[in-house]
């Protein structure tokens, strides 16, 4: 799923792409997809593209005061045309589930495979009304977000380090693979608990957590919203990396699995070179 660097990546490519037009055209190939039903879909036609903007992961096209907001899935992109085509979505016979048009032709179409429908989109008079962002925590690239403001937010929190990072209200944008890559830098395990952190620890989370986001976002800067996610998994340490070599150490990339996902960490620099047990437990392996 794209996480922040990628997210921003596409703000900016559609920004730079809609300055001056307007929507002329908006399709649903899957009903499911738009979560909203007021204002309808239609009132976005004939409306200029003021802004794109970036919420968390959410990616907000601000149509003359009328906000068409989309949660890209897993299984799922935005697919780009400077010539989109003319045919008519027959919903449900593609996995295109929604199509939006512009005035000088051009496109976009929001695709999602499979059969887990994640891909959400919201036709709103203010992004407050999504509920997803509504509830969104700080945006880990803020200038308001502080090593101060950070460590606040760790202090009380009884949970493990990757899923603090990876839960959208406590800091917005980071998923599984970016708290991979955060916590690999930081060389701190995923299952560190986030109140129990030492001060130098948070300060080293904090450094990594801004400084591999930002380099996610400066590489993904300019490429065209086709090459994002190759680009994506080519600048991985960890993630997606189990069996490989680590970049920092030269150990073997190991890998935890859950239910519905799983985690990449190197032993040698993030857990005193002990195994992480391959289950739900949070426990190191005898």
């Amino acid at each position: 799923m794209p996480e922040l660097p990628e997210v921003q990546a596409l703000v900016d490519f559609l920004a730079a792409r809609l300055e001056g037009l307007a929507v002329t055209g908006v399709e649903l190939g899957s009903i499911s997809v738009l979560k909203t039903f007021n204002p309808p879909p239609q009132a976005l036609v004939g409306a200029p593209v003021d802004r794109v903007s970036r919420h968390g992961k959410f990616i907000d096209i601000d149509c003359d005061g009328t906000h068409l907001i989309f949660h890209l899935a897993r299984a799922g992109w935005l697919r780009w045309s400077d010539a989109l085509s003319r045919n008519v979505l027959r919903p449900g016979k593609s996995p295109i589930a929604l199509r939006v048009r512009f005035s000088d032709e051009s496109g976009f179409d929001l695709t999602e495979a499979g059969t887990r429908k994640r891909l959400a989109a919201y036709v709103v008079s203010s992004p407050s009304d999504v509920p997803g962002i509504a509830t969104l925590g700080p945006d880990p690239l803020s200038d308001s977000f502080t090593e101060q403001a950070f460590a606040e937010l760790l202090a009380g929190k009884r949970m493990q380090v990757k899923g603090l990072l990876r839960d959208q209200g406590t800091i917005a944008g980071i998923g599984n693979a970016y708290s991979d890559e955060i916590l690999n830098v930081a060389k701190m395990s995923p299952f560190a608990i986030a109140s129990s952190l030492k001060p130098e620890e948070v300060e080293r989370l904090y450094a990594a957590m801004r400084e591999t986001l930002a380099g996610a976002i400066a590489a993904a800067s300019g490429k065209p919203a086709a090459e994002l996610k190759d680009a994506k998994r080519a600048g991985m340490r960890v993630h997606g990396r189990t069996g490989q070599v680590c970049p920092t150490c030269g150990d073997i990339v190991r890998e935890v699995s859950f239910a519905d996902s799983s985690l990449q960490y190197c032993a040698t620099c993030q857990t005193g070179g002990k195994p992480l047990a391959d289950r739900r437990t949070s426990k190191f392996l005898k």
